[in-house]
């Protein structure tokens, strides 16, 4: 997981929500709020940050806190996630992210800056994601099953795949490892970001640090 920075609602969104009887089941207008909140994603799922497109096919819209629970914030916009399908249809040891998630609590909406959610988080050399808070890193396996075998294997290929194209001997500037970390955290692009960047972010701070 990584900050999401919520930009303005969709106008649309605000209209129905002063509409009679307004819920998220009877909003028309979907296909824009999906493309809102890729958007502003920058084409990531936020929770495991793998790629998502604006059609039902390739995403799905998360409530953070689930509408059977929260009634009143259905249609609230910073409740309101991009996430990707999470293996839907598969066995449940596969499935991850919302589709996992269904309607258990999480403590920490990535959309909140306030939590910094990125900052909570480490990166294991296999793939696997841990955090030190007990109760974070309780959910990221429990909740949302980002430890499935596939997550782990398409961060840790991710991963791999940057330091294949490192120098094998050698140090690199420290202007090259401070480009690479602008690159992967979408610091020199206003588009989409690479898949299951935060993988790679998260060892360059590393290695920055050990430099």
């Amino acid at each position: 997981m990584r900050t999401i920075r919520k930009g303005k609602e969709p106008a649309s969104l605000t209209k129905h929500q002063s509409t009679p009887n307004a819920d998220f089941d009877n909003y028309l207008y979907k296909d824009t709020l999906r493309t809102y909140l890729v958007a502003e994603q920058r084409g990531l799922c936020c929770y495991c940050l793998s790629r998502i497109d604006s059609d039902r096919d390739h995403m799905k819209v998360e409530h953070w806190h689930c509408q059977a629970n929260y009634p009143n914030e259905r249609l609230v916009y910073s409740n309101l996630l991009g996430a990707c399908l999470g293996n839907e249809g598969k066995r449940r040891s596969d499935q991850h992210c919302d589709t996992f998630k269904g309607d258990i609590d999480l403590s920490r909406n990535p959309a909140n800056p306030g939590y910094r959610i990125e900052d909570s988080i480490r990166f294991l050399g296999d793939g696997t994601i841990r955090s030190d808070d007990t109760v974070l890193n309780d959910e990221l396996d429990r909740v949302l099953n980002l430890n499935c075998a596939l997550l782990k294997s398409n961060r840790k290929a991710v991963l791999d795949g940057l330091i294949d194209t490192l120098p094998k001997r050698g140090e690199l500037p420290v202007a090259t490892w401070e480009r690479l970390l602008r690159d992967w955290n979408g610091e020199s692009t206003t588009g989409n970001m690479r898949e299951f960047c935060q993988v790679v972010v998260y060892w360059l701070r590393k290695r920055l640090r050990r430099t």
